[in-house]
């Protein structure tokens, strides 16, 4: 395992047949205990604004915002990479907007790499940004920008029946090679399922990455860190199997303080 992570190492973990693995995060401590455990990547999504920031999709956050987060992880960041997303707005108007908004991520969020989301509708900016040499996280499949076009609400995209076809793999595998072709440093294949997302995977040379609708025919995984710790108010009382209930965990914390408190007993910590 390298002391710090590159663009490089990465892709030849692909080679070598090792899974990556990543989380999306957005703040400091998050940060640094993901570092801690060792993953290979931190991508800073725009996720942000329906997870954190109670928005209804993702497409309101701005990239004045997102830098913010971008900067509190890069502070924790020792040897993970980390990738920060463009939000809505800069690709869709146009190649300059587009780079000057990479650019941005990259000398004042410390971003290793950028991700652009429908990537495949815009390789244009693909291109644009690695010729500038910032490394292209390309996102494709069914992705929080592109969803509404096919008609399925941000909030469905995490269901099976959100996942790429059989019928969709063919076009997949030629939107992946387009990618590669125009530069991106590795895919970010939403919703791959495991037919097109095994395609795809076979089909290039650089990694393919998943989270929605992945699994272990990719080469590698990113999961919410909030996800995997169930630190939500939805997963107090949820039945779905995650890695821990933070949020429980919160809740039984918050009661015991109250309740210590209001007896007049000394408050811990």
């Amino acid at each position: 395992m390298p002391e710090q992570m590159t663009i490089t190492a990465l892709q030849e973990m692909k080679r070598a047949g090792k899974k990556s693995i990543g989380v999306v995060a957005w703040d400091y401590q998050i940060a640094l205990i993901a570092e801690r455990a060792g993953v290979d990547f931190v991508s800073v999504g725009d996720s942000v604004g329906v997870n954190l920031w109670g928005h209804a999709n993702p497409l309101e956050v701005t990239l004045d915002e997102i830098l913010v987060c971008c900067k509190a992880v890069r502070r924790a960041l020792k040897r993970a990479l980390l990738s920060c997303d463009v939000p809505f707005g800069p690709v869709q108007e146009g190649v300059e907007s587009a780079l000057r908004a990479a650019v941005r991520l990259v000398k004042e969020g410390g971003a290793d790499m950028v991700k652009l989301d429908a990537a495949a509708e815009f390789p244009e900016a693909v291109r644009a940004l690695t010729r500038a040499g910032i490394p292209v996280f390309a996102q494709f499949g069914l992705t929080p920008q592109t969803a509404l076009k096919y008609g399925i609400p941000y909030s469905a995209q995490a269901s099976a029946g959100a996942q790429a076809s059989a019928e969709a793999a063919a076009k997949l595998v030629a939107e992946a090679k387009m990618l590669e072709e125009a530069g991106a440093a590795c895919l970010d294949f939403t919703n791959s399922g495991p037919v097109a997302g095994a395609a795809v995977v076979k089909a290039v040379a650089i990694p393919v990455i998943g989270g929605f609708g992945g699994g272990p025919w990719l080469d590698g995984r990113v999961r919410l860190a909030h996800t995997a710790i169930g630190y939500a108010e939805k997963w107090i009382d949820s039945k779905t199997d995650t890695y821990h209930n933070t949020a429980k965990a919160a809740l039984d914390a918050f009661t015991a303080l109250i309740a210590d408190a209001r007896a007049g007993r000394q408050i811990k910590g």
